[in-house]
């Protein structure tokens, strides 16, 4: 599970930094502007795309986000992975909200990412689970 878990924040830190490069282009078309529904130039410079009064691009917060579920999950705990996980999912859901209901737009790399995402939480929440059953399991 470890390196299921890790291998999923890795990928999780690429399509984060794809999402953060798109945001500081500046010149030429998107790389993944394929139609008028799907445009990630669009989404990340949207004023969605940073964490309101601080000027942070959203993309910094899943890189971070994925670097502590990936160092997490490479300690093997597994318990503090869920949490983290559980905050991110509803991050991704909340933006996907954005995306299909404020801007009418969606970003690929949005999507895969809470795709990504969603892969982490359950199986982390398995994760946890099965380490509950092992600790109720040893005891007399």
């Amino acid at each position: 599970m470890k390196y299921v878990l890790v291998l999923l924040a890795v990928f999780g830190i690429i399509v984060s930094a794809l999402a953060l490069r798109e945001h500081y282009r500046t010149e030429g078309d998107s790389p993944c502007s394929i139609n008028e529904r799907w445009d990630c130039g669009i989404v990340n410079h949207s004023p969605y795309a940073v964490v309101k009064g601080t000027g942070i691009p959203v993309a910094i917060l899943g890189i971070a986000g994925y670097l502590l579920i990936g160092a997490l999950a490479w300690r093997r705990a597994y318990r503090p992975v869920l949490p983290a996980a559980l905050a991110g999912l509803a991050y991704s859901l909340y933006l996907a909200h954005i995306e299909a209901h404020v801007l009418g737009v969606w970003c690929i790399y949005c999507v895969i990412s809470l795709g990504i995402i969603s892969l982490i939480t359950l199986l982390s929440l398995g994760a946890a689970v099965a380490s509950l059953r092992r600790i109720s399991s040893d005891r007399p």
